[in-house]
């Protein structure tokens, strides 16, 4: 396999990550063509000298992100919708000369902390979902990001900012997401926003400008997110999630040209968008000359496996992806980007140009220095161990309390969607939990008026802010008032 260019790095590590990345960029430089028949996963790792192990886990990730496709008695193949990229258009700046390198290394656009989360300080036990722990945020290393960016920061830097956002942060962006989320851009394609619930309002107010006049949302989504996107004016259809994430032939049902989803971590299902609907989603969006809005909630957190790449990364002309820190770093930095095709980064431009002249730029460039210092990947590897602890004491727990409870989605993210046992009702628990001292969230809220009557009563749980030991006494408490709602 040396005609496609696979080189690894051994001592980097992570070599089946190694080796989708150079499929990625050969299937993206069209040296790989779709229908393209792949060697075995025996065979290349025999040319590789790796496990077979190594091959398998990068043809899985591969085909979990839509550019392979591997059926019985036909062996694995570059999926039919891959396809390579279009010649770069010409776009503002890059990052300059003298920006350094990339590190190796949501938001209220999902649930966010609703209205009213300073009554629930009296809680004993604030199992709300949306909010990380507060109390992790990395204090020393943003002091000291803030304190070396101010060394390093030119007088001219702190004029009005470029509305892209600083060009050392979008350069930074570009390189982590495309390291850590498979995404596909350089600085130019990067929109700094304050945060994904500020890039979702922009993205949609701009594709209404273009004539767009109907956004299609998934059921069950976030409840605070239906008030700001119908603050724009759209028209908001629901579409249905399922085991495997957005029904696509809903969707195309619908007539929408835009849609907004969580590919990676659905809010509040938990459920990972399959490897058919990636392609189904795409293949609607390349038909329908549609554009898929990817809020990358809880990208950071998965558990069981490398998380599944970005959408964008497929097809970067029809994806804008959102990101934010709130759930990495805080929600209080207000520090988000927007990945977009160039004609539409261009009209975020002109929209901040036209509003709020780019966002705080001291900010902006203590978030680069972490990401290129690798402090923000450390942070990261920390908070991944820390949350799959709590993550997997609360699910242990509920099993040994609950009978009878179903547990939703995959291990990933900072909540869990819980199905109570038949015969509860959802606003008595919830109600009861209350007067136990334990905070949680219903689902129904979530759902559209229509599949909400069908939907199973559940729980929607938060376990970022709350310890193991404390997490075990929130589920035992919670196991005496659903057990108390059942048996009555």
């Amino acid at each position: 396999m040396t005609d496609l260019h696979l080189p690894l790095d051994r001592s980097a590590g992570r070599l089946a990550a190694q080796i989708a990345a150079g499929f990625r960029g050969a299937i993206r430089a069209g040296r790989l063509t779709a229908g393209t028949r792949l060697p075995s996963s025996r065979d290349l790792a025999r040319d590789l000298e790796v496990s077979r192990g190594v091959v398998v886990t990068a043809y899985e990730q591969l085909i979990a992100e839509g550019f392979l496709t591997a059926r019985r008695g036909d062996g694995t193949r570059v999926a039919r919708l891959a396809r390579p990229d279009a010649p770069p258009a010409a776009g503002p700046e890059t990052a300059p000369a003298t920006a350094p390198p990339a590190a190796r290394a949501p938001e209220p656009g999902g649930p966010g902390e609703p209205p009213g989360g300073d009554a629930r300080q009296g809680f004993p036990y604030d199992l709300w979902p949306g909010t990380p722990d507060l109390g992790a945020f990395p204090r020393d290393r943003w002091v000291a990001a803030v304190r070396a960016s101010l060394r390093e920061l030119p007088n001219e830097e702190l004029t009005y900012p470029d509305h892209s956002g600083a060009a050392a942060l979008r350069a930074e962006l570009a390189g982590y997401l495309g390291r850590v989320r498979a995404a596909h851009t350089g600085p130019g394609g990067v929109v700094v926003m304050s945060g994904v619930a500020h890039g979702m309002s922009t993205v949609v107010r701009a594709l209404m400008a273009a004539g767009h006049d109907t956004l299609a949302v998934e059921d069950p989504t976030s409840v605070r997110q239906l008030p700001m996107l119908e603050a724009t004016g759209i028209r908001l259809v629901r579409v249905p999630v399922d085991r495997d994430g957005l029904d696509v032939g809903a969707l195309a049902r619908t007539g929408a040209r835009a849609v907004l989803v969580t590919p990676a971590h659905q809010y509040p299902t938990g459920v990972v968008l399959s490897p058919e609907r990636r392609a189904e989603l795409i293949a609607w969006a390349r038909a329908a000359g549609g554009l898929v809005i990817e809020d990358d909630y809880d990208a950071e957190f998965r558990y069981d496996r490398e998380p599944v790449g970005c959408l964008q990364g497929v097809d970067p002309e029809r994806v804008v992806l959102l990101g934010s820190v709130s759930k990495a770093l805080a929600p209080a930095l207000r520090l988000g980007w927007a990945v977009c095709p160039p004609d539409l980064a261009e009209r975020l431009r002109t929209h901040r140009a036209h509003t709020d002249l780019g966002a705080p730029v001291l900010e902006q460039h203590a978030l680069a220095h972490l990401i290129r210092s690798g402090g923000y990947d450390r942070h990261l590897r920390t908070m991944r161990r820390r949350y799959r602890a709590r993550r997997d004491a609360l699910v242990e727990a509920l099993r040994e309390h609950v009978p009878g409870v179903a547990i939703r989605g995959v291990s990933a993210g900072i909540h869990l969607y819980v199905e109570l046992p038949r015969g509860c009702d959802e606003d008595e628990v919830v109600a009861a939990a209350g007067r136990a001292g334990v905070a949680v969230a219903g689902a129904r809220p979530m759902w559209s008026r229509e599949r909400a009557a069908a939907a199973p009563p559940a729980l929607v749980l938060g376990y970022a802010r709350v310890g193991e030991n404390r997490l075990a006494e929130a589920a035992r408490l919670l196991g005496v008032v659903i057990t108390q709602r059942v048996q009555g």
